[in-house]
This record gives structure tokens, sequence and C-alpha cells, in this order.
């Protein structure tokens, strides 16, 4: 059964990936893929980042802990970053699992008047309360959406610099967020962000200046620009959606809970290979890692 339209037809991979004994997939939160199409899965189960190749063939499993999974990103140069949300820091590794910087102070969230039982962001901080999301642009510099506790998009130089940092609670008005829940780069030099409780995507220069707001979407989680300028964007409501550059949807499926191979229950990253195959990785009762063979 084919799933999507238009030009963006795909086939569900049944039976993908394969994992050994002691291994699981739960909550795959973060999901990327390498120049050599290897998919790495960053989730919430006891081995925390699992690598495939394309056909699903076990990898490896990172020897690293983390406290809560969140977003993945793989920068140009191959370094990959991670949102440790529970700890709060942003984590680069070298492919090989060298640590080579942290962002943020661990286990120190900054001041916004959220809490563990008081989850409401009062006021923007500076980095990082319960980060989610992390983009790298070719020349290096590191944009983080922030996040659960907070509601700023902060950029930092490729050194670690904080340089810049902006937004502010709110669910109407440009540059206010309510939940920045994920951040991508497109071909334009443009960061998306993923403005989940307020259901749209805003759009914003690299010096954090609005350019636009892209509406219609059901809890947006993610957004994966692929070389191609498509944008893929999972939704927490069970949909999965690919846009073109300028935001008009080109294929779209999903819509209702559902454990049914191909459907959602919650996606919530996606990564795209040199093929033009989609990876979808759910949380909550989904705890899956979907692959979506292209037509």
């Amino acid at each position: 059964m084919p799933f999507g339209s238009g030009d963006f037809r795909y086939e569900v991979v049944e039976g993908w990936p394969t994992l050994p004994s002691g291994h699981e997939l739960f909550q795959v939160a973060g999901v990327a893929v390498d120049a050599e199409d290897r998919v790495y899965a960053f989730n919430r189960s006891d081995h925390k980042l699992i690598v495939f190749d394309r056909d699903g063939g076990f990898i490896k499993a990172w020897g690293e802990s983390f406290t809560i999974p969140h977003g993945m990103h793989i920068a140009p140069d191959g370094s990959i970053f991670l949102a440790d949300q529970g700890s709060h820091v942003i984590l680069k590794y070298s492919p090989d699992e060298e640590l080579l910087m942290t962002l943020g102070n661990r286990d120190q969230p900054s001041d916004t008047g959220y809490s563990s039982d008081h989850k409401v962001v009062e006021r923007a901080a500076g980095p990082f309360n319960n980060p989610t999301g992390v983009a790298v642009s070719s020349a290096g510099d590191i944009f983080v959406s922030d996040g659960y506790g907070n509601c700023r998009v902060h950029k930092f130089s490729a050194e670690g610099e904080l340089i810049k940092t902006w937004g502010v609670p709110g669910t109407e008005k440009p540059s206010e967020f309510h939940l920045p829940h994920g951040i991508g780069l497109d071909a334009r030099g443009r960061l998306l962000v993923a403005d989940r409780e307020n259901h749209r995507i805003q759009l914003f220069t690299q010096d954090g200046e609005h350019l636009e707001t892209w509406t219609g979407f059901r809890q947006p989680c993610s957004v994966t620009v692929a070389g191609d300028g498509t944008v893929y964007v999972p939704e927490l409501g069970s949909r999965m959606s690919i846009l073109d550059p300028d935001g008009r949807v080109l294929s779209r499926w999903g819509g209702e809970p559902s454990k049914e191979s191909g459907l959602f229950t919650a996606p919530h990253g996606a990564a795209v290979d040199s093929r033009g195959d989609l990876y979808v990785g759910e949380v909550l009762e989904g705890s899956r890692l979907q692959k979506f063979a292209r037509l």
C-alpha cells in the first residue's frame, strides 16, 4: 500500500530495522542520516543512540549515556550534535563517539519559571531549559531550539560562543513561541523553527529577523530540509507532511493515531537518505522507527 501523493509516494519497508538480542527502540525522538546513508536513532531505550545501515542492519550502539534524548543533527563536516533535554545541554561528538563540545551547563536549567511541577514558561532566559533541537550552518554556526522549559532560539559560533538569542512566550505574534520543538536550515540560509504548540513553523534569518510563518500543522515536532530544498515535518498529531521551499504541501498522510504499518501514533523525528528514502521516528505509544522507500 503506497503512502503520500504526487512525486512523494512511498512504500513502507516491513521488518526494518533489525536489532540484535538485548536491544530495542523506545521513543525514537531524533533521527539523522550521515553522508554514507547510515541511520542514527536517538531514542530512550537502554541503548540511546543506535546506528543502522540503510538496509536496516545493526552497526553499533553507542556506549555513551544520555538523560532524555531529543533532537539530533549531523553537521556538514560529519559532526554529530545531540540535544539532551534532560541534562539541559547540547553535545557535539565526532563520528567515533569522541565528545568535542558541550553547550550549556549540565543539569543546570536556566531560570524561566518552568519546573517539573510548574510547567509554564513565565519568562524568556538564556541557554538552556530542556532544549529540543539543533541545526548547524555550512559556516559552522550552531542554532538551538530551547524548548520545553524556555521559548527561545540561540545562535552560537562554531567555537561555542553565544552570539544571539531571541524569542518570548506567546501564542500569536512573530517571535513568540509556545514550545519551539525543532529547528532546521534550508538552502536559502533561512531558519525554520517548529513552534509546536502554536501549530506553526516560523522562518527567520540567521540573525533572528522574522521572515514569515507557515500554518496549518498539527503540533509540528521537527524540521528536516533535504538537499533539493524539500521540507519534511513530522507532526505529533499523527501526520507526516512534505512541503516545497515556499511552504506548499506536496504530500501528506496520516492524521489519526494508528499503530498500523505506514501510519503513525506520534511522529517526532525524520530524516532522508541520498536516495530519497524517508525515516520517521515515533514517541509515546509509537516507539518505533519506520522506513519509507520512495517510489
